[in-house]
């Protein structure tokens, strides 16, 4: 974006059912004499942060809120602006229809941060994306996907091995159960994730080692960002090292106690550099615009497998993404600047080139 003032709509889903239901249970507690819990300072939405770093390069912004209703997508038809900001993850509670979400804008032709349906889908399809890691020579733990008895794809896999939804993200469906080492573990894990998502459950070769997650900025000319790592050495003792939702949001946790974000200071430069090319390309084949988060494990032998792609990922001021724009010199203001500009750039290009 240039110094001329833009008119930036920030995007955003919040399903009115869920809200309504919150409210109910609020008005409940209140009804039986319960006091509302207090919080003692509300950690700012991602969608505040952005609207102020933009609003103080002297944009005009507006909020749009996706609540599963017709008349918000009629609402998004209907908007006057020069860029949305895409910070959707689902719709109406499903998230897997942030790709229809991508397609709905393409046809109004409205200009969007962010990866486009085709980008949302391959990253999203974790069994499809490994096939196409696989076909560029990109590392990725070997794999099979299940559904209801059915094996849909099989290589030959040795335990332990990691039985998570194939279509999911945010670590969702992901606990520490989650790696396993007998048959009777697989069969019991692939039920209950039946019971609990009814969709294809991806079995993968659990990787010992560390996780490490690389951020991705631009479009012709990507850059990989320094690296971040998870440190996962407080995950309580008996409990494999992995990245679940007890570590992600289970505050109350001593997995979320003891794990903290860091930037990794004793990698070999040479590894540090192969790691962000084959990040870069992680996410040209799976055609990541913009910007993305590339996960990987990197193993006890050096080795490091792609885990999956992550189109969109989280940019609030504390998150890995953010982290990752500090230590390259980068402020939040100026990576959420960055995005948008490389939105427009893109946009401005001929559509076959988008």
């Amino acid at each position: 974006m240039n110094d001329t003032s833009q008119r930036i709509g920030i995007l955003y889903d919040e399903w009115y059912v869920d809200r309504e239901v919150a409210e109910e249970e609020a008005e409940a507690a209140a009804a039986n004499g319960d006091a509302p819990k207090r919080a003692s300072k509300r950690e700012r939405e991602d969608r505040e942060e952005i609207r102020d770093a933009l609003e103080r390069r002297g944009h005009v912004c507006t909020y749009f809120c996706l609540d599963g209703r017709a008349k918000s997508l009629k609402a998004l038809a209907s908007a006057s602006v020069d860029l949305i900001y895409n910070l959707t993850e689902s719709y109406a509670g499903d998230d897997t229809k942030d790709v229809n979400l991508a397609g709905y804008m393409d046809l109004l032709n409205i200009p969007y941060t962010g990866s486009g349906p085709a980008g949302l889908f391959l990253a999203q399809d974790k069994a499809i994306a490994k096939k196409i890691f696989a076909f560029h020579g990109i590392r990725t733990p070997r794999f099979a996907t299940v559904y209801k008895g059915r094996l849909q794809w099989a290589d030959d896999l040795r335990f332990p091995v990691i039985v998570k939804p194939k279509r999911e993200d945010g670590s969702i469906g992901i606990e520490f159960n989650a790696v396993v080492g007998s048959i009777k573990e697989l069969m019991e894990r692939i039920d209950a994730l039946h019971a609990d998502f009814d969709s294809p459950v991806l079995i993968e070769e659990y990787i010992e080692g560390r996780e490490l997650y690389v951020s991705v900025l631009g479009n012709e000319a990507m850059e990989a960002l320094p690296l971040v790592e998870i440190d996962l050495a407080g995950v309580p003792e008996g409990m494999p090292r992995i990245a679940g939702t007890e570590v992600k949001w289970e505050r109350g946790t001593a997995a979320y106690k003891r794990t903290k974000l860091r930037i990794p200071e004793d990698l070999p430069d040479t590894l540090v550099a192969e790691i962000q090319e084959t990040a870069v390309r992680a996410c040209r084949a799976l055609q990541i615009r913009d910007y993305g988060r590339v996960d990987l494990r990197l193993a006890e032998d050096g080795t490091f497998h792609v885990l999956e792609v992550n189109p969109n990922p989280w940019l609030h001021s504390t998150a890995e993404f953010a982290m990752a724009a500090k230590e390259s010199g980068r402020d939040h203001g100026a990576l959420i600047l960055e995005i948008a500009n490389a939105a427009l750039a893109r946009h401005r290009r001929p559509a076959l080139q988008r």
